[in-house]
């Protein structure tokens, strides 16, 4: 692969990025038990595999991207060839050095070509240059692309969140140590 470069966004960059199909295809699913007993509650996650492929749009409204952008504290660009070809957003917080990467898209003809590697590579130097000690990502349960490429990345499961969405699908919570 040719090399990727990362650079903060602009404001001409907001067009492009909100451009980029935000949505996802999945095989495969976290399906979540939960058991209620004496003194006890067992939640446990399983991955299972669909009967067909679905497609899953973005959870969260796309038109309000761009105001929302505006509340985080960097936004990283991957491109080639003056090509966008992938973003990663980056909030602070809520908890002490720590940070939270709230979206990771990649244009969907260049999945799967290490994009996305290149961005979390690039989001670790960001927050580990402000004394963050902590990085997480959310996302939902169906985004199986994601749970595989975090847990590949070294995330490990760190909770979850039920009716999270507006759909009331399940957010699972995943976290890294930034050594």
């Amino acid at each position: 692969m040719e090399a990727i470069a990362i650079r903060h966004a602009v404001s001409s960059d907001i067009p492009t990025l909100m451009a980029l199909d935000h949505g996802y295809s999945t095989e495969h699913v976290w399906q979540m038990t939960f058991q209620r007993g004496a003194g006890q509650i067992d939640v446990t996650f399983r991955e299972v595999r669909l009967p067909r492929p679905m497609r899953v749009v973005y959870p969260r409204n796309p038109e309000r991207l761009a105001d929302e952008w505006t509340r985080r504290a960097v936004i990283l660009v991957a491109e080639l060839d003056e090509d966008v070809r992938g973003y990663l957003a980056i909030i602070e917080g809520p908890a002490p050095e720590t940070a939270w990467i709230t979206d990771c898209v990649v244009a969907l003809r260049y999945r799967r070509q290490g994009i996305a590697t290149h961005l979390l590579k690039s989001a670790r130097t960001w927050c580990r240059e402000r004394g963050m000690v902590r990085l997480y990502v959310e996302m939902q349960s169906k985004n199986y692309p994601a749970i595989a490429l975090f847990g590949k990345a070294g995330f490990v499961f760190s909770g979850y969140s039920d009716n999270f969405y507006p759909d009331q699908d399940i957010a699972l919570f995943f976290s890294q140590e930034l050594y």
